[in-house]
């Protein structure tokens, strides 16, 4: 941190961004049935797998927070939010983002605003990132796996941010 505080980040104030995505909507599991041993019953289950991405970064000091929801979640997805951070980021202000290692967040081809600075977690330490308790809240009290893709089109798709926007038009996420 102090790296970032003397070099991209001199001369402003340090906002301490947590970054993290989750997927929510419809994830299946295998069907079982008991059967009289010997015997193959039919087990039809539903096999379809709508789901939906939502990033989301919080500054637990200053009360800010920025998400997008998405249906994909790779490095242009990230790219994306990273600039929505940016805009929530104050002009004599810099932000420093922590988060997780996943590929899209460490990619080459990953662009980071110049008001932002990336600072990755230890591996396989979740414990450490608040933002891990928001989905926590919002699977438990919000979202469940029922109520997901009616939530998703009614709430978390209002958000009116051009991103938004263009995937809500390329997906459909009401059914």
């Amino acid at each position: 941190m102090a790296e970032i505080a003397s070099g991209a980040a001199r001369g402003k104030r340090i906002e301490i961004w947590y970054q993290d995505e989750a997927r929510i909507g419809q994830k299946n599991k295998i069907t079982r049935r008991w059967a009289k041993r010997g015997s193959r019953p039919s087990a039809p289950h539903d096999q379809r797998t709508r789901s939906a991405y939502i990033f989301g970064a919080i500054c637990p000091k200053l009360g800010k927070a920025a998400a997008l929801v998405m249906p994909w979640c790779d490095t242009y997805a990230m790219t994306q939010h990273l600039a929505e951070i940016s805009r929530h980021v104050a002009d004599d202000a810099h932000a420093i983002l922590i988060m997780d290692q996943a590929g899209w967040h460490m990619s080459n081809n990953l662009v980071v605003p110049a008001n932002i600075s990336i600072l990755p977690l230890p591996p396989k330490s979740p414990e450490l990132n608040p933002v891990e308790n928001l989905w926590l809240f919002l699977r438990e009290n919000w979202l469940s796996v029922s109520d997901a893709p009616r939530h998703l089109s009614r709430n978390c798709l209002d958000v009116r941010s051009p991103v938004d926007q263009r995937a809500r038009a390329n997906h459909d996420f009401s059914s």
